[in-house]
């Protein structure tokens, strides 16, 4: 049984054919998946689809693309977010130094307080980091990771913000782009990160594993993150699907994962 532990199925591009896409992840063997806001609607369709399907958890949050929007009003919606059962994680949150659609010093304010507020309600945090390293690194020390700990997302550091990440108590996680054939520095990383401090995951609808580059992400597709990961770290397949499945358990707190649908 795979886990993804990041996907937006929330997303606009699973409007049409969600059920299909669900049932196809089914057939591939991941029996779980961690739907992941970004924004409150999209926060609100992950809760929406986690009280449809059995085997799906939410996480909600605030993108560092949003983080001016960052305030009393929204921190008091996530709040009551936060409430629902199948909320398992506040995220994403964290900082994108790659599109600065949100003024850096708004983004390092909100992940401030944004984990200020999962360590209130004892929720794991995914965190986003993209060309952000040393802020992230920096605000994670000065803040704190919440005691429930969290997720490095879509990893794409190096080894040594890898190892002060796990430090501080986070798992790494890998997407598609560890597949890819120019990855030689993430899959550095992917060898050097222990078994046990690891999730996998598709980020979809985005960022697509080889030999699907380029088309709609789906969550079908995290078996061939865990192929490549095993390949790497010259591990059985069932190995490295056993140990992400049991890593996403123990992080996110998950109930039995149930292999049928309620809708």
């Amino acid at each position: 049984m795979w886990f993804d532990s990041h996907c937006h199925l929330n997303d606009e591009a699973f409007k049409e054919d969600l059920r299909a896409v669900i049932d196809e992840t089914l057939q591939a063997g991941v029996s779980g998946m961690m739907v992941v806001g970004y924004d409150l609607p999209s926060s609100i369709r992950a809760i929406e689809l986690a009280a449809a399907y059995n085997m799906i958890w939410a996480a909600v949050g605030l993108h560092p693309h949003d983080a001016k929007d960052w305030g009393p009003e929204v921190r008091h919606e996530l709040e009551q977010l936060l409430k629902e059962p199948k909320v398992k994680a506040l995220g994403e949150i964290g900082l994108d130094y790659h599109y600065d659609y949100s003024p850096r010093d708004a983004q390092r304010r909100a992940f401030r307080e944004l984990l200020e507020l999962a360590g209130e309600y004892g929720k794991p945090v995914i965190i986003h980091n993209r060309e952000a390293h040393g802020d992230t690194l920096q605000i994670l020390s000065e803040t704190g990771v919440p005691d429930a700990g969290g997720v490095m997302h879509c990893f794409s550091g190096s080894k040594e913000t890898a190892t002060a990440c796990i430090k501080k108590g986070l798992y790494i996680s890998f997407a598609g782009p560890l597949t890819f054939k120019n990855a030689r520095n993430l899959a550095e990383v992917a060898v050097d990160v222990p078994l046990d401090k690891i999730l996998i995951e598709t980020d979809a609808p985005y960022l697509a594993p080889h030999p699907f580059r380029g088309e709609r992400n789906r969550p079908g597709m995290v078996p061939l993150v865990g192929k490549k990961l095993a390949e790497l770290k010259n591990l059985a397949v069932e190995t490295v699907m056993e140990a992400t499945f049991r890593n996403s358990r123990n992080l996110f707190k998950l109930d039995v994962i149930e292999h049928e649908t309620d809708a």
